[in-house]
């Protein structure tokens, strides 16, 4: 494939390079790394738009500031790519997202000029701040920069630390990136108070103004003179904007592609600031390259593409996808019942519940970045007497945890929890992993806890949460598409804490849960090829568990391995509590249980991962034969 002329960005090591640059020379290197990040993106795939939309940002930044002696926090953080490119990793960048390569994240771990890892939104300006203390307290840090999208700054958190940042009144660097676009078209009010700042423009050059003529006057008239320009630029009752009542200076908006106005304002800023700054910046997601402009999400997440046409080079699957699976089965149950609602925290597409918005879109809700308020808004929907279900991924609904505690579980309310990307999910990595929500959600009293095997049991348990009432109720499901097994007509309702047996053997008995059903099938059919007589289960619920099934399982097989998608701590750790209980151990029942090891897994494809986490059909087969007390040269044989 042909690389892009890069001679500028060719003589760039890092950003110390940047700041010998005239202002005409920086311009035209943004325009390199924009040619350079396309030409990755097309080879590896990755979050295409977000970045584009930040490549003259990064080069102002790294230009005017003393990095990675000032700290830079990206939020979110798959906006990277450009600065990953100014910061040394140019030569690595088309590893992105792969095995043993870049993360597709900033990643401390990765680089100095990562100093803070941020794959989930709005802890951009916490993480700042707690910088900027480390600074004032004598730590070798110089200033903060948070760069945040104004998809992230929705979120509660944002305001959290803003509100903090303003009281305690420490020199601080934010930068909203508002390119007027999320993951989705963000929503409420922040989104339309940032478009009348855009709109207002002109206005805020002319404010820009006013301001250097006011500090000129003596007090009492640069007083009257402020008051009028209030009145001028129709503040209300005198005041400034939100971010100047929360105590931050405010400079903006200004053209984040212009580096005419990027880098004086910038250098301006760093010069004259004594407190917290907050620079607004408006941007086009995909800036630069007209297949990602004309997308509808702007090229947010791309496979492999043709970087003349953006033709991503997609495969063809062989079975749906559990997103639109669940999705489509979610619009069908919501066809019968009116009392089903879907929310939402800014995924509508990722989630699946776009499908039933196109049908039923007043019963569709996208809370924005704010999994918190999600869960909240649906424990009071579920206490009015509504079905909701809340679609959010397993690794951004621990952002809502207290909330799944304290408003759902803790009273009881039939919220439906419909948790997608369970499991390890990829190039995203150990960030976006679904690896915890069995074991954080089945502690939880009165909550009942699924897990689809494959798509089609997926189906079954919308059906099963629609029908439920008595409590909360989860299923997960991973990311990818389904085994292709035959698709009910209709989900039918499971009977509560009851698993399902697929095949009966004598010697080693698999209690699988989840979607490892597949891989736990092949490795039966190896120990079945050299003479082992193997029972499948699955198991379906976590919690309540199918004490029946379990006490058959111990009691008429040799051994009885637990498999699932989670951390320790989860399925396993629920049903070796259940049998220590009953004092199942007390005769010596050989159990295991496989599990996600006590670490976090690097991105990779699934597969490659799996492997890795020692959850392959392989790792499966070993661990039975082991259990079993038999030769395991054999496994090293066949894994060779």
């Amino acid at each position: 494939m042909t690389r892009p002329n890069t001679p500028v960005l060719d003589r760039v090591a890092g950003p110390q390079d940047l700041r010998r640059m005239d202002d005409r020379t920086l311009t035209q290197l943004a325009d390199e790394v924009r040619a350079e990040v396309i030409s990755a993106v097309s080879e590896t795939g990755g979050h295409l738009g977000s970045s584009l939309g930040v490549v003259e940002l990064a080069v102002a930044i790294h230009a005017v500031f003393n990095t990675p002696m000032d700290k830079l926090v990206w939020d979110v953080g798959h906006q990277c790519y450009p600065h990953k490119i100014l910061t040394g990793r140019r030569d690595r960048i088309r590893t992105l997202r792969q095995r043993n390569g870049l993360s597709g994240f900033t990643k401390r771990s990765e680089s100095e000029y990562d100093p803070f890892g941020a794959a989930h939104s709005s802890t951009s300006i916490s993480a700042a701040l707690g910088f900027a203390v480390g600074r004032d307290m004598g730590r070798p840090t110089g200033d903060s920069i948070a760069v945040i999208g104004d998809g992230s700054i929705s979120a509660g958190m944002a305001y959290e630390a803003m509100n903090n940042a303003g009281h305690e009144k420490r020199r601080l660097f934010v930068i909203l990136n508002d390119n007027e676009m999320s993951i989705a078209p963000p929503v409420g009010a922040m989104s339309s108070y940032l478009s009348r700042l855009y709109a207002n423009e002109p206005l805020a050059k002319m404010r820009s103004l006013a301001e250097g003529f006011e500090a000129a006057l003596p007090a009492p008239m640069r007083d009257h003179a402020k008051r009028a320009r209030q009145l001028v630029t129709g503040a209300m009752q005198g005041s400034g904007t939100l971010f100047e009542e929360l105590g931050f200076e405010y400079i903006g908006p200004i053209d984040g592609h212009d580096m005419g106005q990027l880098l004086p304002v910038l250098r301006a800023a760093r010069a004259r600031a004594t407190g917290p700054v907050l620079i607004h910046v408006c941007t086009v997601k995909g800036k630069g390259y007209a297949p990602a402009e004309g997308s509808a999400d702007r090229g947010h997440g791309v496979a492999k593409f043709d970087p003349v046409t953006g033709q991503q080079a997609k495969s063809r699957p062989n079975a749906p996808s559990y997103t639109s699976v669940f999705g489509n089965a979610l619009t069908d149950e919501a066809s019968r019942d009116p009392n089903i609602v879907a929310v939402t925290a800014a995924m509508p597409n990722g989630t699946g519940v776009d499908i039933m918005g196109k049908r039923f879109p007043a019963r569709v809700f996208d809370v924005g970045i704010a999994e918190q308020h999600g869960v909240t808004f649906a424990a009071g929907m579920a206490a009015s007497g509504l079905k909701p279900f809340c679609a959010i991924y397993s690794t951004f609904l621990q952002r809502g945890y207290d909330q799944v505690v304290h408003d759902v579980a803790l009273q009881g309310l039939p919220v439906r929890f419909a948790i997608d990307r369970a499991g390890l999910v990829g190039a995203d990595g150990a960030t976006h992993a679904g690896a915890f929500d069995v074991a954080y959600l089945a502690n939880l009293p009165g909550f009942t806890v699924m897990a689809a095997a494959d798509e089609a049991e997926l189906v079954h348990m919308v059906a099963t949460a629609a029908a439920h009432d008595a409590g909360p109720i989860a299923f997960r499901y991973p990311r990818g598409n389904g085994t292709g097994v035959l698709m009910p007509e209709r989900g039918e309702v499971l009977q509560i804490g009851k698993g399902r047996v697929l095949q009966e053997g004598t010697d080693v008995a698999f209690l699988s849960f989840g979607a490892h059903l597949d891989e736990v099938q092949a490795a039966a059919r190896m120990l079945e090829g050299e003479g082992v007589s193997v029972t499948i289960a699955d198991a379906r619920f976590a919690k309540p568990l199918d004490m029946d099934l379990i006490r058959r399982l111990a009691r008429e097989h040799k051994a009885l391995i637990t498999v699932e998608q989670g951390a320790q701590g989860g399925f396993g750790a629920m049903v070796l509590h259940a049998l220590a209980a009953e004092g199942a151990f007390d005769r010596g029942l050989a159990i295991r249980t496989m599990t996600l090891p006590d670490r976090f897994i690097d991105q990779a494809s699934p597969d490659e991962m799996y492997a890795d986490a020692g959850l392959s059909r392989l790792d499966i087969l070993r661990v039975a034969n082991q259990a079993l007390g038999r030769d395991t040269k054999i496994v090293s044989l066949n894994r060779a």
